[in-house]
């Protein structure tokens, strides 16, 4: 048997729709102005009456014993007439809401090109039909990036797939074949799956980043900062690059796993993309609003400065091309831009006119 339904959810339930309490509301301030006006007149009518010479014949409101019909007619008509007008005005105060709604009710993910028509005065709901249209637009875009996105994830990781089952087909077709030769097989499948795993970690940091803070610790971006340096000193000496660090204290607050990421991304990207016997400078400080500020630039290849924004999003680099290093992955400055968003911090970017990019993330103060 079920359970009874509390009484406020039946009341709620059997709450008249709007229509009809726009029509209640018309109605009942036209039956009160009218109720107002009929007793002024006869409190009026009453007191002249009252006033009236003693030997004057009497009035018939005079008598308390006669029924007037008419005046209850008139009453009777005027209410009626007011539902009725009432009930028509409602429904033409309500007919764009009912057309936004019904166009709303139609547009789903495969049509969010569609829009609302958006006609008549300025007014609140020409604002509302405004406001869904941005939102939908909105939606587009988020849509859009999400198809891109997916599309760009499933190339990016069918890519090792199949040069690892081809590299595995081939020796094992090879009827002259050694321990060797397979030796050889099994190290490159094994860099393959090193490659894939890399690039699943950096779905899931870049996942993880959109998803939100989940912890508002305090840090140093210093300390995060030459934490990250101390692991890659041995890459830069590597690729005969030079990294010259200054490191001020610059306290800041957010989730530090995720900032230290951020960090290491714009490194990594500054040491991938860059020319032999290049340079990396890093320097972190206090930020011109009272917070943190780091700024890592690096020599480089030539930025155009229309190539920026696309930078920063996933699998994407400068020239329009996957020219990436066998170690990169398309999402390092994907994953800054997100981590950045969520710790309401300011991305800025400016390319160096001889070659490279300086990249500045700004983060509020700490609380």
């Amino acid at each position: 048997m079920p359970a009874p339904r509390p009484l406020t959810s039946l009341l709620r339930a059997r709450r008249p729709v709007l229509r009809a309490q726009l029509t209640l509301l018309y109605s009942g301030l036209f039956l009160a102005v009218l109720a107002a006006v009929l007793l002024a007149t006869n409190l009026l009518y009453g007191h002249t009456a009252s006033r009236a010479p003693a030997g004057a014949p009497a009035s018939p409101a005079d008598s308390s014993s006669r029924f007037d019909v008419g005046p209850a007619l008139v009453g009777l008509s005027a209410a009626i007439v007011a539902l009725l007008g009432a009930w028509w005005l409602a429904g033409r105060f309500l007919r764009p809401l009912h057309a936004i709604t019904t166009a709303a009710q139609q547009i789903s993910a495969t049509n969010l090109n569609r829009r609302l028509a958006v006609r008549g005065p300025d007014d609140e709901l020409t604002r509302l039909g405004s406001t869904l249209n941005d939102l939908l637009s909105r939606l587009e875009a988020a849509f859009a990036a999400q198809r891109h996105f997916v599309a760009n994830a499933s190339h990016e990781l069918r890519t090792p797939l199949a040069g690892q089952r081809t590299l595995l087909q081939v020796a094992l077709a090879d009827p002259h074949a050694d321990a060797a030769s397979l030796r050889a097989a099994c190290t490159q499948a094994v860099a393959l799956g090193a490659q894939q795993e890399r690039l699943i970690d950096a779905l899931l940091v870049l996942a993880t980043s959109e998803r939100g803070i989940e912890r508002h610790d305090p840090f140093d971006l210093a300390e995060l900062t030459g934490a990250v340096l101390a692991g890659r000193r041995a890459e830069a000496d590597e690729r005969r690059i030079r990294i010259d660090a200054r490191l001020d204290t610059a306290p800041a607050a957010g989730d530090p796993r995720l900032v230290e990421l951020l960090v290491a991304n714009l490194v990594d990207n500054a040491l991938r993309h860059n020319d032999a016997d290049g340079t990396v400078e890093i320097a972190t400080g206090p930020g011109p609003a009272g917070g943190a500020t780091i700024t890592v630039g690096n020599t480089g290849p030539v930025v155009r400065p229309d190539e920026i924004d696309r930078l920063f999003q996933p699998f994407q680099q400068a020239g329009g091309q996957r020219l990436r290093h066998d170690d990169g992955h398309g999402l390092g400055l994907a994953i800054v831009a997100a981590i950045a968003r969520t710790h309401q911090a300011t991305l800025t970017a400016r390319p160096r006119p001889a070659g490279g990019l300086d990249v500045t993330v700004d983060f509020p103060p700490g609380h």
